[in-house]
C-alpha cells in the first residue's frame, strides 16, 4: 500500500490591502484596515467613516501609503468624515456631501447610501419617509 502524499500549500504572496496583525488592540484600526481589506477585495467601492482629528491622520497617512482616493468632510472641530474608495465613487460623494449629510435632501441621501453599499430596500424605505417629511413641512409652510 503506498503512503499517503503530503502536499505543501504554495505560499500565497502578501495582499497590499491585507490587515497587520499588529493592530490586533486597536479597535479603530481594526475597523479601518477591514474596510481597506474590503475595498482590496472589490467587497464595497465607498466607505464612510466619522473619526476623531487624531484617527483621522491615522487614517490619511494609511489612505496616502495605499494611494486609496479620498476625501475629508468638516463635521465639527474635534471630529470628520473621511469618504474613501474608487475614485468616480468618491467624486459623486464630494459633489453630494457639500452640507451636513442630515441636511441632504432625500434623493441626495438616497443617492449617498446606495453608493456606500446599504440594502437597497431600506434605502427606498428611508427615501419615501423623508420624501414625506419634506412634503409635510413645506405643505405646513
Amino acid at each position: 500500500m503506498a503512503e499517503p502524499v503530503a502536499l505543501i500549500a504554495a505560499a500565497e504572496a502578501p495582499q497590499p490591502f491585507a490587515p497587520p496583525c499588529a493592530v490586533e488592540g486597536d479597535a479603530f484600526l481594526r475597523l479601518l484596515h477591514h474596510h481597506v481589506y474590503e475595498y482590496g477585495r472589490g467587497v464595497r467601492a465607498l466607505f464612510l467613516m466619522t473619526l476623531t482629528r487624531t484617527e483621522l491622520t491615522r487614517a490619511l497617512d494609511r489612505m496616502a501609503k495605499l494611494g486609496i482616493d479620498h476625501f475629508v468632510q468638516e463635521v465639527c472641530p474635534a471630529k470628520a468624515n473621511l469618504f474613501f474608495g474608487r475614485r468616480a465613487f468618491v467624486d459623486v460623494a464630494r459633489s453630494l456631501a457639500t452640507r451636513s449629510l442630515n441636511l441632504l435632501t432625500p434623493e441626495e441621501d438616497f443617492m449617498l447610501g446606495a453608493l456606500l453599499g446599504y440594502d437597497r430596500e431600506q434605502q427606498c424605505l428611508r427615501y419615501l419617509a423623508r420624501r414625506q417629511r419634506v412634503a409635510l413641512a413645506t405643505a405646513a409652510e
